[in-house]
């Protein structure tokens, strides 16, 4: 039965031929995604709201395979409408959308303001949806039984255990996005399209630069595989889950962590 027929290795994370988009693909875990999946075959497009990061980090992907950086501000929905039809213009096909572009806002409960809600919010679980909605035309077209479009969100382990970090809104949008996520995920499944989320632990970026520098030896001396996370552990679990190696999950919130989330014992 065809069904039943068995993918070599390679073409289970071959992405040749794919189209992606990697939103907040300049840095960070963003740019571990990215290469990932440009060293997998695809032709990727990132975004960032400066056009200095979107233009380095067009040069430095460049080595990879074919990469566009195009400049958006993802905090605001006619930015997303606007970014959605510049990718639709290079293929009427989307095979990959990773919803990464995010926001972290740290403060005292005392003194944590409202500006703290509305910008994380916007960035972090309105922005996903609203580039879901104008690409999810484009991801039908790729989409197919044996081989659905992919979304991909990225969440947080902080929406899974709770953090000793005062990041209110960031912890809450990320749990939002997680079930977002799962909602999703039942209501695309029969239009061949799978929505998984996955949840870094900590990672070198530039939102983490601080806390890596001021306590990373910590953080790692807490996780069971005593380490930080390295930009092959994301970029594999990324093209894993674009690849035909994950095309039958969906709705799935994955944890890259080192098992910090999944083995801590309280909080």
């Amino acid at each position: 039965m065809a069904g039943n027929q068995f993918t070599t290795h390679s073409g289970l994370f071959d992405l040749s031929g794919k189209y992606a988009l990697v939103t907040g693909g300049t840095r960070g875990i963003g740019m571990m995604i990215a290469r990932g999946l440009l060293q997998a075959g695809a032709r990727v497009v990132v975004s960032s709201r400066k056009a200095d990061a979107c233009a380095e980090a067009e040069h430095l992907l460049s080595g990879f395979g074919d990469i566009r950086a195009i400049p958006a501000d993802l905090s605001r929905y006619d930015e997303c409408r606007r970014l959605a039809d510049l990718v639709e213009a290079g293929s009427e096909r989307l095979d990959i959308l990773v919803n990464n572009a995010g926001a972290m806002w740290r403060e005292p409960l005392e003194t944590f303001p409202a500006e703290a809600w509305d910008a994380v919010i916007d960035l972090n679980l309105k922005s996903p949806f609203w580039l879901i909605q104008a690409l999810l035309p484009a991801l039908r077209r790729a989409g197919t039984a044996e081989d659905p479009a992919r979304i991909i969100n990225i969440g947080s382990i902080a929406a899974i255990h709770v953090a000793e970090a005062p990041n209110y809104s960031y912890a809450s949008s990320k749990a939002a996005l997680h079930q977002l996520t799962r909602v999703l995920a039942r209501e695309l499944g029969p239009q061949h399209v799978t929505v998984n989320a996955i949840a870094p632990g900590v990672f070198p970026s530039q939102m983490m630069s601080a806390t890596i520098e001021a306590i990373g030896d910590t953080i790692a001396a807490k996780t069971p595989l005593r380490r930080l996370g390295r930009d092959d552990d994301m970029a594999g679990v990324a093209v894993f889950l674009a690849g035909r190696a994950g095309s039958y999950l969906t709705g799935t919130i994955v944890p890259v962590d080192g098992g910090t989330a999944t083995t801590a014992s309280g909080t």
